[in-house]
């Protein structure tokens, strides 16, 4: 919980990482791609306060520890979600996998939820690793990577048939949060292969499932607002907008702000601080004392309230997740602004 000028946040950060990038875990064969991925996440790091830039080593592999401090002792974060990332063409043991996500969240109670994964190439075998995962780690999402690469393939459409049967799936088991990374590209995954154009199409088929399109389509921004607008089901994940850019790209950050609460609205804005590329605790300060830009330029946009902060930091993570509030932390009953787009909530 964070506390600033008597407001009390319920802070959910709904995009997390447990990793281990570390050379001892790159596949013999592999080793440039595995270095590469984790340098380009480190240099995303530099766009943050230069006070919170760890060495590539650090980054590559931290301690459970660490995490545990700089999230929930340091980083004011009540709950976080993690989102796995095998890449196991590249990482011996898998990049960040549910089993590891799962282990440290057994270890601490209450503090993580964990979501698993999937890639429609694995068939039926994949089918039924989905559902031991949601048995075995009560699974209520999935973080899903479309340019993740397997064998000779560079990535995978969420239109496709075999995404559908994946889709049912997870409908069937009751995980209806399909968070989708949709947006900046680390090398060297093919950036055309996180476009949003396949959301909308899976969206309308599944409205019974929640899209939550991770780093908002990053650098299309205007692509994935005209998409989420016509979407009641479809959310936008802030981790990258303020984590990469409040600190480095300010100007930026407010357009894309302005955009984002103009066309969906601040029921459908999710934080995430993805962590380890950047802490949350400078993030989550940060955002409770940002505020519109005053100035002609950004004429268009509303000033962002209390009660929108309160919202995008943690109660629309924990309404998605049904994650219990403190009694002091609920939300109260006002009225909000409707968005431009289809509400539908």
């Amino acid at each position: 919980m964070y506390e600033k000028d008597g407001e009390k946040y319920f802070v959910v950060d709904g995009h997390t990482h447990f990793w281990d990038a570390s050379p001892a875990n790159w596949i013999p064969g592999q080793e440039q791609y595995a270095k590469g991925w984790i340098e380009c996440f480190h240099a995303y790091q530099g766009l943050g306060p230069p006070e919170t830039h760890w060495s590539l080593e650090e980054f590559q592999k931290y301690s459970e520890e660490r995490m545990m401090k700089d999230v929930f002792e340091d980083g004011h974060v009540d709950v976080a979600i993690f989102q796995p990332t095998n890449l196991r063409q590249w990482y011996k043991n898998g990049f960040n996998t549910t089993e590891v996500d799962g282990a440290l969240a057994e270890k601490h109670p209450g503090r993580f939820v964990v979501n698993t994964t999937w890639d429609p190439r694995d068939g039926d075998r994949g089918l039924d690793v989905l559902e031991e995962n949601v048995e075995r780690w009560g699974c209520k999402g999935v973080k899903l990577y479309t340019a993740e690469w397997k064998g000779d393939s560079r990535g995978w459409s969420l239109k496709s048939d075999e995404s559908a049967r994946y889709l049912a799936k997870c409908q069937a088991l009751g995980v209806t949060n399909i968070h989708v990374h949709k947006g900046p590209t680390i090398w060297p995954l093919d950036k055309d292969a996180f476009d949003v154009s396949d959301i909308d199409f899976a969206a309308t088929n599944f409205p019974e499932l929640n899209f939550v399109v991770e780093h908002v389509g990053l650098p299309r921004i205007e692509d994935f607002c005209f998409m989420a607008t016509q979407e009641p089901n479809v959310y936008a994940g802030l981790a990258v907008v303020v984590g990469g850019l409040m600190h480095a790209r300010p100007r930026f950050f407010a357009k894309v702000m302005g955009e984002l609460m103009f066309w969906l609205g601040e029921d459908k804005l999710v934080f995430g601080a993805d962590y380890a590329i950047w802490e949350p605790r400078w993030q989550v300060e940060g955002f409770v004392d940002w505020q519109m830009p005053d100035s002609e330029e950004f004429a268009d946009y509303s000033p962002l309230s209390v009660t929108a902060k309160k919202k995008i930091l943690g109660l629309n993570a924990a309404r998605l997740y049904d994650i219990e509030i403190p009694a002091e932390l609920r939300p109260e009953a006002v009225p909000t602004e409707t968005p431009v787009g289809v509400p539908g909530q």
